[in-house]
């Protein structure tokens, strides 16, 4: 089976700008493909046999020149290849490039969607969660770009818990939540999420001897 090449998507991607109404041209001032249409912008579209960081930087490269850039790759293939694509469409829309989608076997090229700014909606939630962990966080107890265990706000909430019980021996939730200046303690400690705690009587907590 000969191999894919960026050339087999030329012939399909030309041939759906002029049905566009465009003149389309090849290998212009090297960009892979331009397109004209009386007084609009000019389309160019850069073509890869796949998504890649140099497909990206060529075609953010040529936002310089226009404002139409679009990038043309192979369709996906099957569930994988789909979840990947999309990931690289949203990818796309960030940097306010176009995408096209090529299927070889029939030439079938689909408009993902166009060139436009982008603009993030913001999640007013997320944020503050992110303020809020910032805020409750002791010091700056993890390394950026730290994988596995991860020292949270609420970990080191539970921490202070802890250390209050096996000073101070079972005591009431709300007594302890005055005690170390954690609202949720008594929440907490009933949720139990690192098995340090144990529910002795209606409000009573002490420690179980268990988690890690």
């Amino acid at each position: 089976m000969d191999r894919l090449s960026e050339t087999d998507l030329y012939a399909p991607v030309k041939t759906w700008l002029e049905g566009l109404g465009y003149e389309v041209k090849a290998e212009i001032a090297g960009a892979d493909v331009v397109a004209l249409r009386g007084e609009a912008e000019p389309v160019i579209v850069e073509l890869k046999t796949g998504f890649s960081l140099t497909l990206l930087q060529q075609a953010v490269a040529r936002q310089a020149v226009s404002d139409a850039v679009y990038v043309a790759v192979p369709r996906w293939k099957g569930r994988t290849g789909w979840r990947a694509f999309k990931g690289n469409l949203g990818l796309c829309r960030r940097l306010g490039l176009g995408v096209l989608s090529v299927r070889l076997r029939d030439g079938l090229v689909q408009l993902h969607h166009d060139p436009a700014p982008y603009r993030p909606r913001k999640s007013p939630a997320r944020r503050a969660a992110l303020l809020g962990e910032f805020a409750r966080r002791t010091g700056d107890p993890n390394a950026g770009g730290t994988r596995g265990r991860l020292i949270t706000a609420y970990r080191q909430d539970a921490e202070r818990l802890r250390a209050y019980l096996a000073e101070n021996g079972p005591s009431r939730g709300a007594e302890v939540a005055r005690a170390t200046g954690i609202p949720e303690a008594t929440r907490m400690m009933r949720d139990n999420h690192y098995g340090w705690f144990r529910r002795l009587e209606r409000g009573i907590y002490g420690l179980s001897g268990g988690g890690s």
